[in-house]
C-alpha cells in the first residue's frame, strides 16, 4: 500500500494510471475494487477522490497509507458533492484544473444523507464526476435501510415479518429532472460497458454521474462467488437496466438483453428468502415497470 509524499501531489506527480494497489481492505466479492480499477484506467493520475463516510473509506486504507494511487479526501458524510466541488474550485484556482475531481460514495451518502449536497450541486453544474456505488443498504455500519434498498429485501432495520414496502428510488430520472450532462448506469457485470461511460464522461464537462450496482456478498447473503454473476441477473430480470441520459433529454439503452424472470436474482441472496408468492409477483411487476418506464423516454440504443 502507498503512502503519500509531497512529489505525488498534482498536477506531477509520477504515479501514472492503474488499479487499486494491493493492501485494500474490501470483503472478498466486493464489487467497489474492479470499478475503481477501471475508473483508474480511464483517468489516470491526475484525479482527487473525494470519500465520504462510507465502505471505500474502510476499503483504502488507513492513514498515511492509501490503496487508490491518487490524493484522497475524506469528508463528513453528507458532504461528498460540495466537498468535491470546493476541492475543483481550489484546484482551477491554483492552476491544476486540469484534474478531474471525482466524489465516490456510496447509496446512502447518495440518496439519502447526502442528497441535498449532490441535488444542489447538479443544479449548479459543477464541473464534477459523481461515482456512486450503490450497494442497496448502508453497509459499512450495519446493513442499515436506505432508499436504493429494493423492495421486500431484508436489512437489519427492516427485520423479516416487515420487509421495505416501497420500491427503490429512481436516481436516474431525478438527475434527468436536473438536466445534469450526462448520467448513467453501469454494472459490475459489463466492465467494458463501464469504461465506456467513464470514458463519455471524462471528455464531457460539468456535473457527471455514474451510478454503478455493486454487489455486497455480506449485506445480500450471497457467495461471494457470485457477485459478477448476481449483478449480470439484476440487469437481465431489469430490475437494474443499463442505461445514459444526456442533458436530461436523451436517454440510450446500453444493454438490452433477453428477460429473465425476477426469480432467477431472487434465489441467489437470502436477503429475499422470506418473500411469499405475492411479494415476489410485486416485485416482478417493479422489473416489469422499470422498463417501461425506461423505454418510454429512451429516444435511442446503442
Amino acid at each position: 500500500m502507498h503512502q503519500f509524499t509531497p512529489k505525488d501531489a498534482l498536477p506531477d506527480g509520477n504515479n501514472s494510471g492503474g488499479s487499486l494497489q494491493p493492501g485494500h481492505l474490501a470483503c472478498a466479492g466486493c464489487g467497489l475494487p474492479p470499478a475503481l480499477d477501471i475508473l483508474r484506467q480511464v483517468l489516470g493520475h491526475k484525479c482527487v477522490f473525494v470519500v465520504p463516510a462510507c465502505c471505500y473509506t474502510i476499503v483504502d486504507g488507513a492513514y498515511p497509507f492509501s490503496a487508490s494511487g491518487v490524493p484522497l479526501l475524506h469528508c463528513a458524510f453528507e458532504t461528498a458533492a460540495a466537498t468535491a466541488a470546493g476541492v475543483k474550485a481550489g484546484m482551477e484556482t491554483s492552476g491544476a484544473g486540469e484534474a478531474e475531481v471525482v466524489a465516490i460514495a456510496g447509496d446512502g451518502g447518495t440518496f439519502d444523507i447526502g442528497f441535498q449536497a449532490l441535488s444542489s450541486a447538479a443544479e449548479r453544474n459543477e464541473n464534477i464526476l459523481y461515482f456512486c456505488y450503490d450497494n442497496e443498504a448502508y453497509m459499512n455500519t450495519g446493513i442499515q435501510k436506505s432508499s436504493a434498498t429494493p423492495l421486500f429485501a431484508w436489512t437489519t432495520t427492516t427485520p423479516q415479518g416487515d420487509p421495505k414496502n416501497r420500491p427503490k428510488k429512481d436516481l436516474g430520472a431525478i438527475m434527468a429532472a436536473h438536466r445534469i450532462p450526462y448520467f448513467a448506469s453501469a454494472s459490475l457485470s459489463d466492465p467494458a460497458d463501464l469504461f465506456q461511460k467513464l470514458q463519455t464522461a471524462k471528455r464531457m464537462r460539468g456535473f457527471r454521474m455514474i451510478h454503478y450496482l455493486c454487489p455486497c456478498p455480506t449485506g445480500w447473503k450471497a457467495e461471494s462467488s457470485q457477485m459478477v454473476a448476481l449483478a449480470r441477473k439484476a440487469v437481465e430480470c431489469r430490475l437494474f437496466p443499463l442505461y445514459e441520459i444526456f442533458a436530461g433529454e436523451r436517454w440510450v439503452v446500453t444493454a438490452n438483453p433477453k428477460p429473465v424472470p425476477v426469480d432467477k436474482y431472487l434465489e441467489m441472496q437470502d436477503r429475499f428468502r422470506a418473500l411469499t408468492r405475492e411479494q415476489k409477483e410485486e416485485i416482478q411487476r417493479e422489473a416489469d415497470g422499470n422498463w417501461r418506464r425506461l423505454t418510454r423516454n429512451v429516444l435511442s440504443s446503442r
